[in-house]
């Protein structure tokens, strides 16, 4: 039997990169596609900013990650432009290059190890088990709330030492920092509202002073009776045998709230969309062994690439495929691209579970900036699809789907199912 591949809309071959309205209707491929073609590093004009570089074929992406002399890190990843003030305030792990990155990334990096993580896997599964089972019972669910958002937030409960009963909390304020583009998820909308009393707060957002007050709350706890989470480690001595200052401690608090729970919760909802449109694909996966699901997820993480892109700024000089880049300038590596492009992957538009090899962007490649939960995303996604997949006969999507509103994380926030 031929099994053909559904159609997928590539949007508009012009669309503005910038906006975050034009992601509420999905990737726009096709103008990915065009500028890989045509203009690899091109120049795009911002409304409210100075514009930037857009780097979008895979082995340029590759080539600035690896330069963070060229391409720093430290002036931010985001487009947003910030003052001196703003930047020394919002700092994080990932506003850092090398030596200072390295000195915080080794605070945590022990809890996530490919071999730390797979010592989680029994733990996870019982997770997800339970969500999934509770999500059942009920028939008609949203799978973003009611499944993908919850075994990320109970997991991260888990490795940073808080109650379960605070997750919803924690949840919320992050879904207000990495939304706050989007009215769903904030009423500081940061392009439709003045957020300017916020402009040292991470994401401009009062999300972030509720996370601060939170995290000091935990501190105190654990300088009373350290346990064995992330947030102990947070508060020990790093490899130079200094302490995070309050500042430091708190940012990297938010970092992981709002890098802990999102990303995955989408990763995991556009994989299970992918295999909706695809139903044979469900019937395979629902006997597969472990191998083939590992391919599975590799294949998700690049068909979603959830993290569009990642900013950097040139530190002097430069030239790429022929352009000049002047010191300063804004260059916007689109991992979104680099996982589409042909010399890379071939037949990049279909969703083929068994591609080999996969080196996708999801997690960034190439550079420092790898991400630091990739072996845990990868067995949440797996783990709670697998146990979704085996305990439903019949899946059925009941009404469209709908979109964050953000040029920086590509996520659906809706999937309303009714399953058996």
């Amino acid at each position: 039997m031929t099994v053909h591949e559904p159609f997928l809309d590539l949007g508009d071959d012009h669309a503005d990169l910038v906006s975050h309205d034009t992601y509420t209707s999905g990737v726009p491929h096709a103008t990915f596609a065009r500028l890989r073609r045509d203009e690899p590093v091109s120049w795009v004009d911002e409304p409210n900013g100075s514009g930037f570089w857009a780097v979008t074929k895979y082995r340029d992406i590759i080539d600035v990650s690896r330069t963070p002399d060229l391409f720093t890190s430290a002036e931010g990843i985001r487009l947003e432009e910030m003052d001196a003030d703003e930047q020394a305030a919002r700092r994080t792990m990932m506003e850092h290059d090398a030596p200072s990155h390295t000195r915080l990334r080794r605070l945590v990096s022990r809890g996530f190890t490919r071999r730390r993580v797979e010592s989680y896997e029994e733990q996870i599964r019982d997770l997800a088990a339970d969500v999934v089972d509770a999500a059942v019972a009920k028939g008609d669910i949203d799978f973003v709330t009611d499944i993908a958002q919850q075994l990320p937030m109970k997991m991260l409960g888990r490795l940073l030492g808080t109650p379960d009963a605070d997750g919803p909390f924690l949840v919320e304020q992050g879904d207000a920092l990495l939304g706050n583009t989007d009215p769903d998820f904030t009423d500081h909308v940061v392009d439709q509202v003045d957020t300017d009393e916020f402009r040292l707060i991470p994401f401009r957002s009062p999300s972030g002073l509720r996370l601060f007050d939170y995290a000091r709350q935990q501190a105190a706890l654990r300088r009373t009776d350290p346990t064995d989470d992330i947030i102990s480690q947070l508060l020990a001595e790093t490899t130079d045998g200094s302490v995070l200052t309050e500042h430091e401690f708190n940012n990297f608090f938010v970092l992981l709230v709002a890098a802990g729970n999102d990303t995955t919760r989408y990763t995991m909802t556009g994989g299970l969309k992918a295999l909706l449109e695809r139903p044979h694909l469900i019937d395979h996966l629902r006997v597969a062994d472990d191998q083939q699901w590992f391919d599975a997820v590799e294949e998700i993480l690049r068909w979603t690439s959830v993290t569009m892109h990642f900013r950097r700024t040139a530190t002097r000089d430069v030239e790429l495929r022929g352009k000049q880049i002047r010191a300063g300038d804004k260059v916007v590596i689109y991992f979104v691209s680099g996982d589409y492009d042909d010399e890379q992957f071939a037949d990049p538009y279909r969703f083929d579970i068994t591609r080999d090899p996969n080196d996708h962007m999801a997690f960034g490649r190439g550079g420092p900036h790898l991400c630091l939960g990739a072996w845990l995303a990868r067995m949440e996604v797996r783990v709670t699809l697998q146990e979704f997949l085996r305990r439903t006969q019949t899946i059925e999507q009941i009404a469209p789907e709908t979109r964050l509103r953000s040029n920086f994380i590509a996520g659906i926030k809706s999937l309303p199912l009714r399953i058996t």
